[in-house]
């Protein structure tokens, strides 16, 4: 049966909404929430706001010039990936599927990175941020911090008094604090590898060949 998008079709309106909604979101909490605010939504889902320099969920890697730069050349290759795939027939619709939403993830978090440093304040709580004109805003080009509020504490206990090195200390799950381009990033590469690892090791083996 013949899919009613195309490949690039699919792969641009997965694109277009993950980027959308992911900015509508980090405008909404940027400009509502102080940093560090927690709205508790559901006792293992709450919006809380912080900012962070790195890579996805809040870790660090090398310079922020660097992150940024590194974010732009990974994201052109996916988009140039995308569209090879697109022309190629054997290639499955949810396989591209699945690799827009990887690139979509890079590019809402790069849009962060490159602009908001430009067009928004970054004031110290409870001060909320403002829209400013482009060029008066907290940083320069390149070197905006990247919005995450989506925090799932799920569940937490204190690890028993007798176990070494942990008795005591309190455990909680999941800490990380993200953002929907994150999940993006992070859906999209957990199903590429749960569901099209051998389409990827029969194209490899087989030179593109697989299997719809």
């Amino acid at each position: 049966m013949k899919h009613p998008l195309s490949k690039g079709a699919l792969a641009a309106i997965i694109i277009i909404l993950v980027v959308v909604l992911d900015q509508w979101l980090k405008f909404w909490v940027k400009t509502t929430f102080y940093l560090g605010e927690d709205l508790e939504i559901l006792p293992f889902f709450h919006l809380r706001f912080v900012q962070n320099p790195g890579m996805a969920f809040g870790m660090e890697l090398g310079s922020k010039l660097f992150l940024t730069l590194f974010r732009i050349v990974v994201t052109a290759i996916g988009f140039w990936y995308i569209a090879r795939q697109c022309a190629r027939d054997n290639v499955p619709h949810g396989y591209v599927a699945c690799v827009a939403l990887v690139v979509a993830g890079a590019l809402g978090n790069i849009i962060d990175c490159m602009f908001y440093g430009e067009i928004f304040t970054n004031p110290y709580p409870p001060q909320v941020a403002e829209i400013v004109p482009f060029g008066n805003g907290y940083g320069t080009l390149f070197y905006g911090l990247v919005v995450d509020m989506l925090y799932f504490p799920l569940f937490a206990f204190t690890w028993p008094d007798w176990l070494p090195w942990l008795g005591g200390r309190e455990f909680s799950f999941f800490d990380p604090v993200f953002n929907i381009a994150d999940a993006a990033i992070s859906v999209g590469m957990i199903a590429i590898i749960l569901f099209y690892s051998k389409f990827l090791l029969a194209s490899d083996k087989a030179d593109g060949t697989g299997e719809e």
